[in-house]
């Protein structure tokens, strides 16, 4: 665990950190990015952060990949890659920098390390876990496999390097559905987001999907009444929902996708009042894009992502810690199942999980 005290002393000798309105001005192209959503005197304490992080990354020859989760100072304010998992991990394999900067959770940046094994890659916060990279291990693959003899096993890329290493190939929600219909088996278990896996049945019927018991602490929590009770409060309200979200939260919403599909709905459709189904950032970091959008409440924090703070990228760059190593033998048998995700061709219509009503359950006995 870090220790901000610490840290916060060494930072102070470095770097002038002070609040700024000067250097807020100086940098109000940044801020305009995200000016919907950052009040200008958070913008004044934010901007010295960003400030020395944009000079470090120059100094490190550093990169910094973030997920479409960070929040709006880190997604506007320092990043040069921002996108779902997928995305991701593709961009990953064509860093060319030295150093990579991992905005978003631990598994990602293990992602990155296996994918582009000679870059050093940075995580700012070793304890950015993930509630589904938890729930599932080597041992409960193999329970898997022994329970469905020659079921290849599918695992959403939200999984340690270790459960990567003991898949078949991974997914993402943008890419769940194409890669379990491809499967030649009749039966394909999918690991270990339970909600996932239900939602992908629905749209896959001709396979028999079986999945691990486990789920986003995120999406989890959202309810077909929430989503109810605010149609009923905002007559027209649109709901957009992440195909995390259990199948019934999935069936009450105008559309379904991955992060990187809601966004593109939002900037195709322009719907003057919509909701987002998903962690909070999402809807901050796509405002500013989309002035003429009203975003609506509810929505959940991801108590990992938001570990990532621009005080923790700062230190990791500062002192080039915060290293993410994988085992090398580990590390060969993950990317075999990731690269094998990423060279199957995007899907020629982008994932919609809200176009079937129908047979979100699946008679399946869970692990």
């Amino acid at each position: 665990m870090l220790d901000l005290t610490s840290v916060r002393d060494e930072l102070a000798r470095h770097y002038d950190l002070a609040p700024s309105l000067k250097l807020a001005e100086s940098m109000k192209d940044i801020h305009a990015r995200m000016d919907r959503v950052m009040p200008w005197p958070d913008w004044a304490i934010h901007a010295p952060y960003v400030a020395a992080i944009n000079r470090l990354k120059r100094e490190r020859n550093a990169v910094v990949l973030a997920h479409n989760y960070m929040t709006p100072q880190i997604y506007h304010g320092i990043s040069d890659v921002v996108g779902d998992s997928l995305h991701l991990a593709i961009k990953a394999t064509e860093v060319q920098a030295d150093v990579i900067v991992q905005c978003g959770v631990h598994l990602m940046a293990e992602t990155s390390k296996i994918l582009n094994p000679a870059k050093t890659v940075l995580m700012p916060d070793m304890e950015a876990g993930c509630s589904l990279a938890e729930s599932i291990t080597p041992e409960g693959i193999a329970q898997m496999r022994a329970r469905y003899p020659g079921a290849p096993v599918v695992s959403y890329v939200n999984t340690t390097a270790e459960v990567k290493a003991a898949s078949d190939i991974c997914c993402t929600s943008a890419n769940a559905a194409q890669i379990v219909a491809a499967m030649d088996s009749d039966t394909v278990i999918m690991t270990p987001d339970k909600w996932l896996a239900q939602n992908v049945a629905a749209r896959v019927p001709q396979k028999r999907v079986v999945w691990w018991d486990g789920a986003c602490i995120v999406h989890e929590r959202f309810t077909a009444q929430d989503l109810r009770d605010f149609r009923d409060w905002h007559p027209g309200l649109k709901i957009i929902a992440h195909p995390e979200c259990p199948p019934e939260v999935v069936a009450e919403a105008d559309y379904a996708g991955s992060t990187a599909n809601i966004q593109g709905w939002v900037e195709k459709e322009r719907p003057r009042q919509v909701m987002l189904v998903t962690e909070c950032s999402m809807a901050a970091n796509i405002s500013d894009a989309n002035p003429e959008v009203e975003f609506l409440g509810p929505c959940n924090m991801c108590p990992y992502m938001q570990k990532i703070t621009l005080e923790k990228v700062l230190w990791s760059l500062h002192s080039m810690t915060g290293v993410v190593e994988v085992d090398p033998e580990v590390a060969g048998r993950a990317r075999l199942a990731v690269q094998r995700m990423i060279d199957l061709p995007p899907p020629a219509i982008p994932a919609r999980y809200d176009l079937i009503k129908a047979r979100h359950h699946v008679d399946v006995e869970l692990i």
